[in-house]
């Protein structure tokens, strides 16, 4: 076991960067990335960007410096890779799935634009345009999605402060932008399944193709998970470490509690076991914090 670093020759913001992984656990990375004082925000699915004057303290703390092709076949090794097709989409790349999702739904570009005007609002980073994309790409997969269902998955947090009642103002601004532009009927449909959305307790086959979408992050590679909780701990990065730590064991716990998690057959088969895995790791992770 080994935490190794590359030469640094990534040029970015004026110097140079490297890669800082470990060759056996993303704990242990991120451990000995937090004893070295290294952003959380610089961390990338299965390594951190390092800039070359952090590579003195590096060293000394016992990271062991490697050439660029041993780290990655050591990387490999460890099965820690994460590949491209199993990261989370650029926010550019999620900006032009999301739009191209639109243009069958046969709804004015104002209002698209709108709603990606608010998935792109500065203060997010979880539940931002790559969350939205997310959403839309697992619907996709899981096939049936209704217009109205697809249209929830566009307004479920756009709205999105960091509050208990984001999805109550969701809902509403669903029921104020669609009013004058869809039936009465799927204006309450969009509603009532952004509202679902808050507690997750699907009632029919359309809230659950939701619920599916909205939670498979939770069933991908652990690198991406670990990307997934770097950027739900930035959006609430206003809270101590020890407030962050009761809370989210809570809602990790509260998440392992519920069976089924994922209520279509196709989710249970794409994301199920990876999910219930990657939630019980964290829940250890956080319980001996």
């Amino acid at each position: 076991m080994a935490i190794l670093i590359d030469p640094p020759r990534w040029p970015a913001h004026g110097t140079v960067f490297g890669h800082l992984v470990s060759d056996a656990s993303l704990d242990e990375l991120h451990d000995f990335a937090s004893r070295a004082g290294l952003p959380t925000r610089a961390f990338d699915h299965d390594h951190y960007d390092v800039p070359e004057s952090r590579y003195p303290a590096l060293l000394q703390a016992g990271a062991t410096l490697v050439r660029e092709r041993d780290l990655v076949r050591r990387l490999i090794a460890s099965g820690l890779r994460v590949h491209a097709p199993q990261k989370a989409p650029t926010r550019s790349t999620a900006l032009s799935l999301a739009t191209s999702s639109w243009r069958g739904l046969g709804l004015p570009d104002d209002l698209r634009d709108d709603l990606i005007r608010r998935w792109v609002e500065p203060h997010r980073h979880y539940h931002d345009i790559r969350h939205l994309a997310q959403c839309l790409d697992a619907l996709t997969r899981l096939g049936g999605a209704t217009r109205a269902t697809t249209l929830a998955a566009w307004f479920h947090d756009a709205v999105y402060e960091g509050r208990p009642d984001d999805e109550e103002a969701s809902a509403n601004l669903a029921e104020r932008s669609l009013g004058r532009l869809v039936s009465g009927t799927e204006v309450d449909e969009v509603a009532r399944l952004v509202r679902m959305t808050a507690e997750h307790n699907p009632a029919d086959p359309q809230a659950g193709l939701l619920s599916d979408a909205d939670l498979s992050v939770l069933g991908q590679v652990p690198g991406r998970y670990h990307v997934y909780l770097r950027d739900v701990r930035l959006d609430f990065e206003h809270l101590d470490d020890e407030t962050w730590r009761r809370g989210r064991l809570q809602v990790v716990s509260s998440l392992l509690a519920v069976e089924p998690l994922f209520h279509t057959v196709k989710g249970r088969a794409f994301w199920g076991d990876a999910a219930r895995a990657n939630l019980e790791a964290e829940r250890d992770r956080l319980a001996d914090a």
